[in-house]
Parts: structure tokens; sequence; C-alpha cells
């Protein structure tokens, strides 16, 4: 059986030293901060991503360099035969399609399997999960990307914000609009199915925002995935940002609402979102089991 290494980027929320647990490879993303350089997880910890972006420092995101890239495949390649590459949605960075132009180079031709399945955050962290099992029953590399992509589809993540100030700021929002939401209190749903964050729903309350997307799922549940709900192979999972105790409170009635799925996760959200939506923000994801 082949020697296989799943490889993810820190948009997944896994950390290092969860990496080193599960067995597998993180790569960490760029930001930059005021013009310097930061790696998530390596000299950027989520306090202090918080605590520049909120002390008005300029903060923008960026994708691996080419080399980090190939450095840790080349490092990986010496010892395992073959490489999945899991990394965030190409709908929300170009950094997907650039590790697919390299996998297609020597010496990586037929040897790294660069995934494309519009994950993010702890959707993106359950394809490693999966990836994982799919390994241990004996799969190959390209037979594990193939399948990651087949079922790509078979998740769904709800974010409620706290404040419309990022989205502003990120050019996403006019100021007026802005001004608007922020004066009617306004605390809008958005939605990640597949390769782009759109709008949902528009709340004016976290109780309400909460309501929301427990429904969304419910809705999910009995819909798109109505067979694999009913098969036991969709599982639950909270991100957040900067409001740890709201997730811990919050997965008390998720587990009340939708007793029929596990929650797996409750995890900081990936540093590249919240860059765009700032703290306060509180996500409810679904996806599919792969076994």
């Amino acid at each position: 059986m082949k020697k296989i290494k799943i490889v993810t980027d820190s948009n997944s929320g896994i950390t290092q030293r969860e990496a080193e647990d599960l067995g597998i490879a993180v790569l960490p993303m760029p930001f930059l901060i005021d013009g310097e350089q930061y790696y998530e997880d390596i000299n950027l910890s989520q306090e202090e991503f918080y605590g520049r972006l909120q002390s008005e420092a300029s903060v923008s995101t960026s994708q691996p360099a080419a080399l980090d890239v190939t450095d840790l495949w080349d490092k990986l390649l010496k010892e395992y035969d073959e490489i999945v590459h899991i990394p965030m949605s190409s709908g929300l960075s170009e950094s997907c399609h650039t590790a697919m132009g390299l996998a297609k180079e020597a010496p990586y031709a037929g040897r790294v399997f660069v995934v494309d399945n519009q994950r993010i955050s702890v959707t993106q962290k359950q394809s490693v999960c999966d990836a994982l099992a799919l390994a241990e029953r004996g799969l190959g590399g390209q037979e594990i990307a193939e399948e990651l992509v087949r079922t790509k589809f078979d998740s769904s993540i709800y974010i409620s914000l706290d404040t419309l100030k990022y989205l502003k700021k990120g050019g996403r929002l006019t100021p007026a609009a802005a001004l608007i939401g922020t004066i009617l209190k306004i605390k809008p749903v958005l939605q990640i199915q597949g390769e782009k964050l759109d709008a949902f729903r528009k709340v004016n309350t976290l109780k309400k925002a909460k309501e929301v997307m427990i429904a969304a799922v419910k809705n999910d549940f009995e819909t798109r995935f109505r067979e694999l709900a009913e098969r036991g192979e969709m599982m639950l999972a909270i991100a957040y940002t900067a409001c740890r105790n709201e997730a811990e409170l919050f997965a008390g009635e998720i587990r009340e609402a939708l007793p029929g799925a596990p929650l797996r996760f409750i995890d900081p959200l990936s540093l590249s979102v919240s860059c765009h939506i700032g703290p306060g923000a509180l996500a409810l994801a679904c996806a599919r089991i792969l076994r």
C-alpha cells in the first residue's frame, strides 16, 4: 500500500499542534499587517491577529509563495509516495489554482494531487478527516482526490456577523450601506455554498441570527442532504471569531435542535475569512462524512 501524506493549509483551522497529532502537514497562510509579513500559527496567533485588526492596522491576506509550497512537497516526497493537498476554496483564493499548476509539472505530476473541493474552515477540516479515512482504507492519492471533489457540494456554512465594519473596510459594502446597517443594528447572515461568500438573510439580533442558521441547516437536512442525513452521514460544526463563550452556548442550542447529527468541531474561523468579517462572528456548518 502506498504511503500517502495529507496536506492542507491553515484556513482549515487545523493548528500545527493538531497537524502533528493527526499525522498531516499544514501550510501556514501568510498575512500582511502594516506591510510586514506574518504566518498564521507560526508568528501570528489568533489573539495577535484580532488585536491588530481592531487597532485599525492595515491587514490583508495573501497566498503561500510557490516556493513555500514546493519546498514542503519536496520534503514530504522523500518519505511518502504521494501527497493529497487540500487547499482553501478556489472561489476564495488563488492559492488552489497555484498549487494545481505546480502539481502538473515534474517532479510532482502523478505524485501530488490537489483537491479543488470548494471548502473552507471547518468543512475543509472535515475534508482532511475524510482524506485520512480514505487513505486508511487503502485508496491512492488520485482516488482520494476524486472522491473529495465528487462530494464537494455536500456542505453548507452559515455565518452571522456582529459588525458591518470589516465588510465596508474590505470594499464589499458601501460606506452608506454600512452606516444604515449600523444605525438599524442589522446583523447579516452570510452563506458559503461552494465557491463564494454570499448574503443569506438580514436580522437584528444574535438570537434571531442563531435561529436563522439552525433553520437553514434543518432545511438542508430535509432537502439537499435528506438521504445523507437519514443514513447518518452528515456532521455539524461551529466556527467563530473571538467569541468562544458564545460558540459554546450556541453548541448547546444546536445539540437540542439538531440531535441527529454529531457536532464534531467548535473551532476558530479561518483568519482569511475573519479578516473580512471581523470579531464576534458565529457560524454553523454541516458537511458529509465520508467513510
